[in-house]
């Protein structure tokens, strides 16, 4: 028993040596083989995957000359010609040449390159968007579904499929469509209008006829119903299409504040967070409502502050990453330029604490949104236990170390100034927190 035992074991140990030299004399014959010259794309010198050839008879990889022309090149990389057009075609006979070769050398570890779909053409762009417009005008949801299901495969292929139909105006078609269908029912066409909905995120930009259809009364309504709908990915696809939205046109905002429902419903994805996207997206749409220029924009920062955003955002504020902290932190900032807001604020406990932790520890904008709350929030003549309560905390060595290392000039106004008003109550606080050393100095901001 115990001979067989040795004899499997030096029978694995020989199996093993076979292995390791076997692989070796792989590795071997993969160095030696050489890929042929006209098999490598003049550009990355790499076997080509998808050959085209332009106007001047020379062929690339695809993806190198793209990013060739898409630098600003005019010329062909190869022959320095001018190009007197961009067209590139597919060279079907070098790519099977190319997958023959590598199916001739697999022995060597080359696998065969798959053969390429072909990119959407600006024709076939603008001959679908035809087909679109023509179900919709039929009320054809169904036929307008599978065509934007057309349009869904298509950017899944590349990110150039996506290019070429944002730019020729694909975007515009669907948010006309969006329109159409969101004009008569949401209810009776919510799938088609989810369909439309779930790629109009990478849409923009859309044109200012697209945007006109996407800010209609019908729109609005319809992205209310689905922010306000237990449909997540809905949800998600409304909030970031609005944010997009409401970034082009101040009008846009007037109208969705006015939409009933609008502030409720983005307090709800805050407040219920679907995904970081989304929770940015909603922040990034309040700070649109909240800045407006129209003399109702402090009822809707009173508003916002009823529903209990405040509290909200000082949730998020304690541990989210870099950019959603940001945005809450630029949101809170902006309700507290209403009496409510402060009020709110300061009423929380976590306020002061969480506002000097902030400070040079997450980014510059995060710091100068904290120290513009703080400024805020100690300027109010009545409240001097909030001077105090910032003093416990460590703000005035935060502030100190903040002004050697450097901070822009609007920022360096409200610094000096905080520091004033708490050297008036530094001989009231019994126990100044001392674990806010300068080791900031030499890394001033983390994010």
């Amino acid at each position: 028993m115990i001979l067989s035992w040795r004899r499997r074991k030096s029978t694995r140990h020989a199996n093993k040596k076979k292995e390791f030299f076997a692989g070796e004399n792989l590795d071997m014959g993969m160095e030696e083989i050489a890929v042929p010259t006209h098999f490598r794309c003049p550009i990355s010198l790499d076997l080509m995957k998808d050959p085209v050839t332009l106007s001047t008879g020379m062929t690339y990889d695809r993806s190198s000359i793209e990013k060739w022309i898409e630098t600003g090149n005019r010329t062909c990389p190869a022959t320095n010609q001018e190009l007197k057009s961009f067209d590139q075609i597919p060279n079907h006979a070098l790519r099977r040449m190319i997958q023959d070769w590598c199916v001739e050398n697999r022995s060597y570890g080359i696998e065969r390159i798959p053969t390429p779909r072909i990119p959407v053409t600006k024709y076939e762009v603008s001959r679908i968007c035809e087909r679109i417009a023509a179900a919709a005008q039929r009320r054809d949801g169904r036929k307008c579904g599978e065509l934007v299901g057309k349009i869904k495969a298509w950017a899944k292929e590349s990110e150039r499929n996506k290019k070429c139909m944002v730019e020729n105006g694909i975007g515009c078609c669907l948010s006309a469509v969006f329109d159409s269908f969101a004009s008569i029912s949401t209810e009776d066409h919510v799938e088609i209008l989810l369909e439309i909905l779930s790629v109009l995120p990478w849409m923009f930009p859309v044109s200012e006829e697209g945007q006109s259809k996407l800010g209609s009364a019908g729109s609005l309504r319809c992205f209310l119903s689905f922010l306000e709908g237990k449909d997540l990915s809905a949800r998600q696809n409304a909030v970031l299409v609005l944010r997009k939205l409401l970034s082009l046109d101040q009008k846009h905002v007037d109208d969705f504040v006015e939409s009933e429902g609008a502030i409720e419903a983005l307090v709800g994805i805050i407040r219920e967070p679907i995904s970081p996207a989304a929770t940015k997206a909603a922040l990034t749409s309040v700070l649109f409502m909240i800045s407006s220029p129209s003399a109702a924009s402090d009822e809707i920062r009173s508003r916002f502050v009823e529903l209990g955003l405040v509290s909200l955002l000082l949730e998020i504020i304690v541990d989210a990453e870099r950019r959603l902290c940001e945005r809450a932190l630029g949101v809170l900032e902006g309700l507290c330029d209403c009496k409510q807001g402060k009020d709110k604020a300061l009423e929380n406990a976590l306020t002061m604490p969480v506002l000097v932790k902030k400070i040079l520890r997450i980014s510059e904008l995060a710091t100068e949104f904290s120290i513009a709350i703080i400024w805020k929030l100690c300027r109010i003549e009545t409240e001097e236990s909030i001077l105090i309560e910032a003093l416990q905390v460590g703000a005035f060595q935060k502030l100190l170390v903040l002004l050697q290392v450097g901070c822009g000039d609007g920022i360096k106004e409200k610094v000096t100034d905080l520091l004033k008003l708490f050297n008036l109550h530094t001989s009231k606080v019994d126990c100044v927190n001392s674990s806010m050393d300068f080791r900031y100095l030499k890394r001033p901001f983390l994010g």
